[in-house]
């Protein structure tokens, strides 16, 4: 049985028929800025600091919307228990970050002969701020560096402070994170229809940047293509690779919308299913359920890890990470990072709550043979979980064309 929806069609063909999305999400409201850095400063009051640090990166454009990232030059926000937060940025690219703030700020700039650590250092002088806490995504070197302008305030993880903030979606991220899932399924299925004998791994990433792009979206956020024995490797390998009949095939991608990005996952086969194939992918199907039903405020994050893998377990795989089996943990946070914390791994006890969202992904490796991996993403309800995009149908009809 040849898998339905798979082959077909065209780029060209399909391209055309793409539109920008007509459901928009609407942004980020001014209020709800204003929400983040009060919730902020309520963190910081019960983590006993003065101040947060905030790093160009993703962390400033959540409490800014600053979607700068993060070089060699300090672009860097301290926010203090009460007033406009203060900016350090350098004097040329003053009119760049004005355009861009979401939020009132006081600007410091400084030129480029200048030590900026000096300046930030000068905010914090006069007794007001003893202890700083530092964004992690700040690099050492500038710690290091800040540390030695103002030696008598005390550094601590910044981390306990922004990732509980930016772990709970309010309901506008929701939205904007729907979007953006919803977006990339339907370049997923528009892709599965553009596959032949011989396309190239490359020519499919060029179709799924130039298709995410004609529906709205900044581009792909990241893309994996891999065909055959590479879908055995969950990250991939290097060099072009050409698609053969009766291969696996294994595409994970997302895009940016708003700075939050999606990343979806279908493995399905070109051609006809072996007895194996079908096993795997089943399995597969069946361990990401069982993350799923898992799902309940209060429980932690590792027990969302545990139950995809009693499922494969009981199949004889694994135990742990070994191979056959799953070689990495079952999911992780995503938002403005298509990484963040918590993550469901062992080890991670942080309690599920209301708002998190997290990708769920269950990989099983069959060791040089092929890879299966179905990732779709999920956030956390009152009751439960909810998903932002349905799974895949079964590997006869992934997109459920036929249901």
């Amino acid at each position: 049985m040849t898998t339905l929806g798979i082959g077909g069609s065209t780029a060209q063909a399909e391209l055309a028929q793409l539109q920008p999305w007509a459901a928009r999400a609407a942004p980020i409201t001014a209020g709800e800025y204003h929400d983040r850095l009060a919730k902020a400063r309520g963190l910081m009051a019960a983590q006993g600091v003065d101040a947060l640090l905030v790093n160009a990166g993703s962390s400033l454009r959540y409490f800014a919307g600053v979607p700068w990232g993060a070089s060699e030059r300090l672009v860097a926000m301290l926010i203090l228990p009460e007033g406009n937060p203060q900016i350090v940025a350098p004097r040329f690219e003053l009119g760049s970050l004005e355009a861009e703030l979401a939020i009132p700020a006081q600007i410091h700039a400084w030129e480029e002969h200048e030590n900026p650590h000096t300046l930030m250092a000068a905010l914090l002088s006069g007794g007001r701020v003893a202890r700083l806490a530092i964004d992690p995504a700040l690099p050492f070197q500038m710690a290091l560096r800040l540390q030695a302008a103002a030696p008598g305030v005390a550094l601590a993880d910044g981390g306990p402070i922004i990732e509980p903030c930016r772990a709970i979606k309010s309901p506008a991220e929701l939205a904007i994170m729907t979007q953006a899932k919803q977006m990339t399924l339907e370049v997923h299925r528009r892709v599965a229809r553009i596959l032949h004998p011989g396309i190239t791994a490359g020519e499919v990433t060029r179709f799924i940047e130039a298709a995410h792009r004609a529906l709205g979206a900044a581009g792909n956020s990241f893309c994996i293509v891999e065909f055959g024995r590479g879908t055995s490797f969950p990250h991939g390998l290097p060099g072009e690779r050409r698609l053969e009949q009766d291969d696996v095939v294994l595409i994970d991608t997302g895009c940016y919308v708003q700075g939050y990005t999606s990343d979806i996952t279908r493995s399905y086969v070109f051609g006809t299913p072996s007895d194996e194939h079908r096993r795997i992918w089943n399995l597969e199907r069946e361990a990401q359920a069982a993350a799923f039903d898992a799902v309940r405020p209060g429980v932690a994050c590792e027990a969302i890890d545990a139950a995809a893998r009693r499922v494969l377990e009981r199949a004889g795989l694994g135990p742990d990470y070994r191979l056959p089996g799953l070689p990495h943990r079952t999911g992780h946070g995503i938002g403005l990072s298509i990484h963040e914390g918590p993550y469901l791994v062992r080890g991670d006890t942080t309690p599920l709550a209301p708002g998190m969202c997290f990708s769920n992904e269950p990989m099983i490796v069959l060791p040089e043979r092929f890879g299966i991996r179905l990732e779709d993403h999920f956030h956390v309800t009152e009751t439960g979980a909810a998903w932002f995009t349905q799974p895949a149908h079964s590997i006869d009809d992934p997109f459920g064309l036929a249901a």
